[in-house]
């Protein structure tokens, strides 16, 4: 059994946000500063409020500055590796935390042509962001939480007023990372910045997987409140908390499946693409003969009952299809766990079973950009610093 967090993110994302959903689902708030006061910062607090948010009750996380100190410095990414590295906290927060700070600061990186090393955090420094990363990550600690997952990630449009200047909604940092990880994101026409990039970051840094919620008795919710009350939109990340029995191998599945043979390779990866950011398990196509010896392509689905309607209208819709075959189909599913790994000082996850062991692509990926390797030597470091390891939770 395995305890999990599914968070929607549906209007958007910020450090503070996740962290407030997750005291309202139930981390409690004195076990989470009893973790942040391991790090060596000083002139903070940190206090949570119930709100309300367009009818939804929710909590607010909020920094509260003691002294006219650090609290709004600004830190390279070196600074703050030195200091969460220094910190008197548990090691799976470290980690989580180092991961957060380093997918930012590699998308920092290539905006302004400099090596990750020298990446000046400006807002993303100061003392309450800090305290937001650690906190989410001190927060899921206390819950317990082994796997975690996020639906796609809500993006407004128009500028947002930055330390630089007006920018386009989203940031060029969020952007950035959304690109570099592939990131599934839901266009909301508000001319709002719905997404920071501590919260991007976090979700990058620590979601297993991206999509639906996955199967779980759902045990406990939360609504953490954004800053804003934007009429019309209930600004809140909803965090649904739970246990996933890794013990069942079996599952009842929806297979959609159509042919077409007057659809581009342009269309055809498009419509994969959303069926995969609308929470198919897994689709693809494959070169088939039709009738009259004409090539063409089945494309597939792979889809959880409750969600086969939905993917079945993007099915048809996206690919022009006349009509779709369904089917129920059985899956049986090794049992796999997570362990991590640090290659060059970047955390990379590695998926663990009894079969095999398979070096997670996207961190590798990060890991061979941010350090100028290639990927490959990045994967055969990753593999081997798994065999040294003492068991896979290491």
């Amino acid at each position: 059994m395995s305890n999990s967090v599914w968070f929607n993110c549906g209007n958007g994302v910020a450090g503070d946000m996740l962290l407030a959903s997750l005291v309202d689902a139930g981390a409690e708030p004195s076990l989470i500063v009893e973790i942040l006061n391991g790090l060596e910062v000083d002139g903070w607090a940190l206090t949570f409020e119930k709100t309300n948010r367009s009818g939804v009750s929710a909590t607010r996380a909020i920094v509260v500055e003691h002294t006219h100190g650090d609290v709004h410095d600004h830190r390279p990414y070196r600074s703050v590796v030195q200091l969460l590295q220094a910190a008197d906290i548990p090691t799976v927060v470290r980690e989580r935390a180092l991961h957060a700070f380093a997918v930012l600061a590699e998308a920092e990186a290539i905006i302004h042509g400099i090596d990750t090393e020298d990446v000046e955090f400006h807002e993303v420094g100061s003392v309450d962001s800090i305290i937001d990363v650690v906190g989410v990550c001190a927060a899921l600690e206390v819950l317990g939480v082994d796997y975690i997952s996020c639906s796609p990630i809500a993006v407004g449009h128009g500028t947002i007023k930055m330390e630089h200047g007006e920018l386009p909604n989203p940031g060029p940092a969020v952007a950035r990372m959304l690109a570099d990880h592939a990131i599934p994101v839901r266009g909301v026409d508000i001319d709002v910045e719905l997404c920071t990039p501590t919260g991007v970051a976090l979700m990058i840094a620590l979601a297993d997987e991206f999509g639906g919620a996955p199967s779980m008795v759902v045990t406990a919710t939360g609504h953490g409140a954004g800053a804003r009350d934007i009429p019309g939109r209930s600004n809140v990340v909803q965090s649904l908390v739970g246990v996933i029995d890794d013990t069942e191998t079996t599952d009842t599945l929806t297979l959609l499946e159509t042919n077409v043979d007057d659809v581009s390779a342009e269309v055809i990866s498009y419509t994969i693409g959303r069926l995969l950011e609308s929470g198919a398990l897994d689709a693809w196509a494959q070169a088939i003969t039709m009738k009259k010896n004409r090539e063409g392509l089945a494309i597939s689905c792979l889809s959880t009952p409750e969600l086969s309607q939905q993917l079945k209208e993007i099915l048809l819709t996206e690919s022009g299809a006349l009509g779709v075959r369904i089917s129920t189909v059985q899956r049986e599913a090794i049992s796999r766990d997570f362990a991590t790994v640090s290659v060059g000082g970047h955390k990379i996850r590695i998926k663990t079973t009894n079969i095999r062991n398979k070096v997670e692509f996207d961190d590798a990926a990060a890991a061979a950009r941010a350090l100028n390797l290639p990927l490959r030597e990045i994967i055969s470091r990753a593999e081997e610093a798994f065999r040294l390891v003492d068991g896979p939770h290491s």
